[in-house]
């Protein structure tokens, strides 16, 4: 092993229990740093050693502590959904049911519940298309690069993925690639791409995020578009003269009825961001298990 890779194992037991993005960003931010200024190093001073040019840099970038110390205190300031939030006494039932209207987080994992159809048909295609193109071309020599950037878009799209569900979830994703050392190989690039998990669950999470997310959409969307439509019933029935079209025959409400269904769309609306922000964090967790590496 050499001191990067040790320094490396370093930043990692100092990161011990912070959320996995965090330390999966750290450990990209500070491997390449520390390849990168090895590099210069060597290349401006000839004939200076791998370890000296190593101690220089670690001096001068901090300790596996320092840094750790450094991230958490980053992760702090620019995070504030992951810092704990200040106990307060418990608000109302009817404060508490009714005030999720003006939750953006609620609204956020609306807005992604309906987006995710739309990612996840363009996900579930590309995994498609592009697994069935890439794979069986393997048997083949000119297979080998057409696999290698599948494979390798794999990794941008999961990260894409991740960025969306941090900024409507709520939940941290990493928020930079992983290094890659130019060191190494492309076999040696290929087999990291083929042998790990983070590669295959990616995969896995696409194929899947179509039907998740026609769930949702139909789930949700008919939810909210059917609470509007007992909110606004009244509106629409006396004032527009638009009847209730029920099992395709129009129909007006009765008089009496209608503050009742009106009352019914103004329990139903917030029941349903309820409900979103819910599936929200559980697809936030999903969405972490899948993409982040462990």
């Amino acid at each position: 092993m050499n001191r990067i890779d040790a320094y490396l194992d370093r930043l990692r037991a100092e990161l011990e229990g912070s959320d996995p993005a965090l330390i999966q960003d750290a450990l990209s931010d500070s491997e390449e740093h520390l390849r990168a200024a090895l590099e210069t190093a060597l290349g401006e001073t000839p004939g200076l050693s791998e370890e000296e040019a190593l101690r220089d840099i670690i001096e001068k970038y901090g300790e596996p502590a320092e840094v750790a110390a450094a991230y958490r205190d980053a992760e702090a300031r620019l995070a504030p959904f992951s810092t704990p939030v200040p106990v307060s006494p418990a608000p109302p039932v009817f404060t508490k049911f009714f005030g999720i209207v003006a939750d953006p987080r609620a609204w956020g994992a609306f807005l992604y519940a309906l987006l995710a159809f739309l990612f996840g048909t363009i996900y579930c295609g590309w995994a498609l298309v592009g697994g069935a193109v890439a794979l069986p071309s393997m048997i083949f020599i000119i297979g080998v690069p057409i696999t290698a950037l599948f494979l390798l878009s794999l990794r941008g799209i999961g990260l894409l993925e991740g960025r969306i569900v941090e900024a409507l979830l709520g939940v941290r994703m990493p928020r930079k690639p992983f290094f890659v050392s130019r060191d190494l190989k492309w076999t040696e690039k290929l087999k990291s791409l083929y042998t790990e998990s983070l590669t295959w669950k990616i995969l896995l999470y696409m194929l899947l995020q179509f039907p998740l997310g026609f769930v949702y959409f139909i789930v949700l969307g008919g939810a909210f578009t059917f609470a509007l439509g007992l909110i606004t019933g009244p509106v629409l029935e006396l004032g527009l003269h638009l009847p209730l079209e029920v099992v395709g025959v129009d129909k007006f409400t009765p008089l009496w009825l209608l503050p009742i269904v009106c009352a019914a769309g103004l329990f139903l609306l917030p029941a349903t961001l309820h409900l979103a922000k819910w599936m929200g964090k559980l697809h936030g967790r999903y969405a972490k298990a899948m993409l982040v590496r462990k």
